[in-house]
């Protein structure tokens, strides 16, 4: 089997999107004049990574085992943390309660309230509420599992010793002032962005959505544009329900639903959603979401469970696995 091949052709564009991300860096530290420029479209190929660490920690993008292995070592840099981290908090947790109680990244364990100082700082707020599990997770992995634990202590070293590195090459090539600024504009900025975005996506995919309801625990975004731009991750709702399929076939399980979920629920622009939601419903309430179905604060965890039992975490491919 050859290292790099892949288990499904749509990821050719995953791979160009991470060579694009990469060479963009290599260009700025060539050219550090172009990083002012550059770094809005490292902001958007940073938060592509993201994206891409979730699918490949959902379904592996390639057949070999251990080019998997590195190829989260790899995305992790520009994503902003080792990529090992969606497993606890997401995988294992957010798939099995999706906003209801036990979810590590609930949007209402603050305030169940919408609103814009909620989305911005909601960041803060969930990655406290997710550090306990990631440390429970790596601590259960050192006693049980060493190999699990050993890819964990190699994520966490690329991860910070490439950003380390870059900044020092920077210093080196450049200056105190302006190598720090050259990773910032293009490594530490764009890092940061992507964590929070992707952040602020699952605040908006689950705020006042009904996470009782076998069909409302989830709100998409259907842009075919921003779905081009972001590997479909609009489609929400059916990755919930078919969390290990590719992300290319999401589309086509959506057609097949779309009739059953709300409509409210299947927002066509996520710029618009945001416009109305955060700075036009304050002078307009009509206009701003409602809470769907009971709070969640409500619902018994159990409930959840044996209501929505295709949404548990047994389905779900755990990241890829250790190298061979």
């Amino acid at each position: 089997m050859h290292a790099l091949a892949l288990r499904n052709p749509a990821d050719r564009r995953t791979l160009l999107w991470v060579g694009i991300t990469a060479a963009l860096v290599a260009l700025a530290y060539a050219m550090p004049g172009l990083a002012p420029w550059l770094s809005i479209v490292c902001c958007y190929f940073a938060l592509s990574c993201g994206i891409i660490a979730h699918n490949h920690n959902h379904c592996p993008t390639f057949k070999s085992r251990r080019t998997n292995f590195w190829f989260s070592n790899i995305i992790s840099i520009f994503y902003g943390y080792p990529t090992f981290a969606w497993v606890p908090t997401h995988n294992l947790n957010h798939h099995k309660f999706t906003n209801a109680p036990g979810d590590n990244t609930a949007t209402w364990r603050f305030t169940n309230r919408h609103n814009i100082w909620m989305a911005l700082s909601y960041f803060f707020f969930s990655s406290a509420w997710q550090s306990p599990a990631i440390s429970a997770y790596i601590k259960q992995a050192k006693a049980n599992n060493r190999g699990l634990y050993r890819q964990i202590v190699i994520q966490y070293t690329v991860w910070a010793g490439t950003h380390v590195g870059m900044l020092a090459l920077g210093i080196a090539l450049y200056g105190v002032t302006q190598g720090l600024l050259l990773w910032a504009l293009v490594l530490g900025i764009p890092a940061f962005f992507s964590l929070w975005t992707i952040m602020l996506f699952n605040y908006d995919q689950h705020a006042h959505t009904d996470a009782a309801s076998k069909y409302a625990h989830s709100r998409s975004f259907l842009s075919p544009t921003l779905n081009f731009l972001l590997f479909n991750n609009g489609f929400h709702y059916v990755h919930h329900e078919h969390a290990g399929t590719h992300w290319s076939k999401l589309p086509a399980l959506h057609a097949e639903v779309s009739h059953l979920i709300p409509a409210e629920l299947q927002q066509k622009s996520l710029w618009w959603y945001w416009l109305k939601q955060y700075f036009v419903s304050p002078f307009f309430p009509s206009l701003a979401t409602r809470q769907m179905g009971a709070p969640p604060h409500t619902l018994a965890s159990k409930t959840i469970s044996s209501v929505t039992p295709a949404r548990s975490s047994e389905h779900l491919e755990v990241g890829p696995a250790s190298p061979a």
